[in-house]
């Protein structure tokens, strides 16, 4: 890889390790330790998330005029700024509104990373995602262990910890991306009106959104495992370290299968189409050991069995946005991309919430399938709109 992408890929991870100190126990903070419903927690994630999709579009379009590099620098200052007050004010009211700006200055962030592997790194295709999707989820790995034990003593150290690592991640940016921001600017010179004129049909864009509809839905069932499910596992005895043992699990299996997935991919699944087909196959059956898991090996074997299913899912996603995406727009069609992972995590933690709350885990967990037939159902129509489009013959290269 190009020396550009492995200080993406460093990045990403160093951000991801932060962010993993404090996600998986947002909920189980709010509902445990400040005394709030589920559903007063889901509304605090939805804000968060709300507020990310916001920053996705808007740093999707920054990047598009400015380039990675101030971007990046933009949002992580957001970010670092509210993590630090964070540290000092977690009452209900300050945690609520500083975790509703984090996401957003978050949002700002994600897309133009994800644009920035793309473009200084074309060649590479696929690639260079799913070197910024592993990278990711090393940090999952890393967080959640450490994140898990500091929680465990107090959730404070949870605070400093991202803090810390956030500052990390800008200092390294400052002195290591300067000149890749100019260099992404100067390759994608198009302007909207010139990208309007090229697809004046929009079927392209068209076959991105129902691409990213069945994406949306599986987002709503996948994070219930950070919310919904999280607390879960705390009324029926399992403990926090072990909770952010599973999300361990789940960063390591992504890095240490990639050898096994590669011949997978390359000898038996032959379109991205089907992959995430399969992936979607594969989250069903995870939650379906779930729905009957009651103690902690029951959840280590559905966590193993949905880190499987996204591996195959969420890294095909924004590759295929990247090459959807015309000159000069690449920003804008990763924005779209994680603003919709984005929406998904705004409306899960919300929707489980008040469904556990009035209805139960069981009823949660029937409509947790039914979104996931749905994702089928849609991503099956997504090449139809535009059935001489290159991606469909070709597989993933995770």
């Amino acid at each position: 890889m190009p020396k550009a992408v492995w200080l993406l890929v460093i990045g990403m991870m160093i951000n991801v390790t932060g962010t993993s100190f404090l996600w998986p126990v947002n909920t189980i903070y709010m509902h445990d330790h400040l005394g709030r419903s589920l559903t007063v927690a889901g509304i605090v994630l939805m804000l968060n998330s709300g507020a990310g999709v916001i920053g996705n579009l808007i740093g999707g379009t920054l990047f598009d005029k400015f380039g990675g590099y101030k971007t990046v620098i933009i949002g992580l200052s957001i970010t670092t700024a509210s993590l630090i007050t964070l540290v000092f004010f977690h009452s209900f009211l300050p945690y609520a509104i500083l975790l509703t700006i984090i996401g957003f200055g978050s949002g700002v962030t994600f897309p133009a990373m994800f644009a920035m592997a793309g473009t200084v790194w074309k060649e590479g295709g696929r690639k260079a995602f799913n070197a910024i999707y592993v990278a990711q989820n090393v940090g999952v790995a890393v967080g959640a262990a450490i994140g898990g034990l500091a929680a465990s003593i107090s959730f404070e150290w949870s605070f400093i910890g991202n803090t810390l690592l956030v500052i990390v991640f800008l200092l390294l940016v400052i002195f290591g991306y300067r000149g890749m921001g100019t260099a992404l600017h100067a390759v994608s010179p198009e302007s909207v009106l010139t990208q309007n004129k090229r697809i004046k049909n929009k079927s392209v864009f068209k076959a991105l959104l129902v691409l990213c509809t069945g994406y949306l839905l599986a987002w709503i069932c996948y994070v219930q495992w950070t919310s919904s499910i999280a607390s879960h596992t705390q009324e029926i005895g399992i403990d926090l370290k072990q909770y952010s043992l599973l999300w361990t699990v789940n960063g390591a299996v992504i890095v240490l299968g990639q050898p096994f997935l590669n011949v997978v991919l390359k000898k038996w699944i032959h379109s991205s189409k089907a992959q995430i087909m399969i992936g979607y196959s594969i989250f069903i059956v995870s939650f379906i050991v779930v729905s009957t898991a009651h103690a902690f090996s029951g959840f280590l074997i559905a966590m193993l069995i949905l880190t499987i299913g996204e591996m195959f899912v969420w890294p095909g996603i924004p590759s295929i946005a990247n090459e959807l995406a015309p000159d000069g727009r690449a920003g804008f069609y990763q924005g779209v991309v994680n603003s919709t992972a984005t929406a998904g995590r705004m409306i899960g933690p919300v929707f489980g919430g008040f469904i556990v709350d009035q209805f139960g885990m069981n009823t949660l967990f029937g409509i947790i399938f039914g979104f996931f037939i749905l994702s089928m159902l849609v991503t099956q129509a997504f090449d139809r709109l535009i059935p001489s489009i290159k991606v469909k013959e070709k597989p993933l290269d995770i």
